[in-house]
């Protein structure tokens, strides 16, 4: 196989990796200003997406643009995901040169959309693929390629690879954490805690419910910044349990409706907490100056976007910057270069193209999808035989560089990078 790492390689955001220039494994976008996306032009026969964030999924409408159009395969959670991402994405960027497709693009998904369960083996490009579930959100999967069924050339053999997507070993409460070891030659592994080793995730939440609670016991408001995408449910579900009532405001209202679905509830481990999760919370409008009036309540509001790079929370931060009595929770991992970082390393940050000091209080929870360094290395004891290539993380060449001691076959491609594997 010849992979080519068009995004996601160095660096988190805009994964795409290029397989025999035929298979195209995710597709994404980077959420800085101006967005990025993955390198090169690319036309393959299919795509397979491995699960809906927009660093994954963000910018497979794209690939709908021109002719041929290739068709797409992914868990049925992943492809409502990508709609909503998709549409999101326009009212956002439509209108710029930034957004690489049109609404148009946007229809043509439902037809081109080929959806899998878990264990169901389907040819895309004349390879069998085959979806595990990956512990991160709902509708995320690794992604098994088996070249036995492609017509072979001559310098290829066969190869089975294992394209990781983001996962988690540990529990969460949207879902069980992966425990999916297919026979691989070739493993592609996200490294994004590749230097984080955290607290038992219990042990988090109740950290995070007992700071909101006496937040709220203070008098003062509770900003909870969180991806619409699994942290949105993962912290109503958290705050619900605490009886803690809470607003939800941004994308991750549409999101909870959509987890809710007949469809996609078979993948949420317990489909009831959502259930009660969403009936503790108040949805916001946002119309006629809802927001400024919770900014300044007694309450806890839980809002888009996770790093502070627009949404709902661009007008929460600003209003409850200023008093050492309300809280500001970052609740998941802040990407270098983003406010939310900037935020936690300097106590300011840029919020609408304003450099703003916040004297409220701001901590971090690490309620993370992804899999820590213990994780990892639990992952990829069973792959000791395979090659491991380390992708989407800050540092993937240390981790790589780690491997390498404990006698892995273990590297980190660069952008751009071709590489061939056996």
């Amino acid at each position: 196989m010849r992979l080519e790492f068009l995004g996601g390689a160095r660096e988190i955001g805009r994964s795409a990796v290029l397989i025999d220039d035929a298979l195209l494994i995710d597709y994404g976008m980077d959420t800085g200003t101006p967005p990025a996306f993955p390198v090169g032009d690319v036309e393959p026969e299919a795509v397979v997406v491995s699960h809906g964030h927009l660093d994954h999924a963000g910018a497979v409408p794209a690939l709908l643009a021109g002719q041929p159009r290739p068709e797409i395969h992914w868990t049925p959670p992943t492809a409502d995901l990508c709609t909503v991402l998709a549409r999101d994405t326009l009212e956002l960027h439509g209108g710029s040169y930034a957004c690489p497709f049109t609404e148009a693009d946007v229809a043509r998904l439902a037809q081109h959309s080929h959806t899998h369960g878990y264990g169901e083996p389907f040819e895309a490009a004349g390879y069998e693929i085959t979806f595990y579930d990956a512990g991160h959100i709902p509708g995320s999967a690794h992604v098994l390629i088996d070249s036995a069924g492609r017509s072979p050339r001559e310098d290829d053999g066969d190869t089975r690879l294992l394209y990781t997507g983001d996962f988690n070993t540990e529990d969460q409460r949207l879902v069980s954490g992966t425990t999916a070891r297919p026979d691989a030659d070739v493993v592609v592994c996200e490294s994004t805690y590749a230097d984080t080793t955290r607290p038992p995730r219990a042990e988090i939440e109740g950290a995070f419910a007992e700071r909101v609670e006496r937040t709220l016991w203070e008098g003062g408001t509770a900003v909870v910044p969180a991806f619409a995408i699994g942290r949105t449910q993962e912290v109503l579900s958290i705050l619900a349990e605490a009886g803690i009532e809470c607003y939800v405001d941004g994308m991750g209202k549409r999101v909870t409706e959509l987890f809710d679905r007949p469809r996609n509830r078979d993948s949420l481990r317990d489909p009831d907490d959502l259930r009660r999760a969403k009936g503790h919370a108040r949805f916001v409008s946002g119309r006629d100056g809802q927001r400024e009036r919770i900014a300044d309540s007694n309450t806890a509001v839980v809002t888009t976007s996770g790093m502070l790079q627009g949404g709902p929370a661009m007008t929460y931060v600003p209003a409850v910057r200023a008093n050492p009595t309300n809280l500001i929770a970052l609740s998941g991992h802040q990407v270098e270069g983003t406010p939310g970082r900037d935020l936690v390393e300097t106590g300011s940050a840029e919020i609408d193209g304003r450099r703003m000091p916040v004297s409220a209080r701001v901590e971090a929870y690490d309620l993370s999808a992804h899999a820590d360094r213990d994780g990892l290395e639990a992952f990829l004891d069973a792959y000791r035989a395979a090659t491991v290539l380390a992708v989407h993380g800050d540092r993937p060449e240390a981790f790589a560089a780690d491997l390498r001691g404990e006698g892995f076959d273990a590297r980190a491609p660069e952008l751009g990078e071709r590489v061939v594997v056996e």
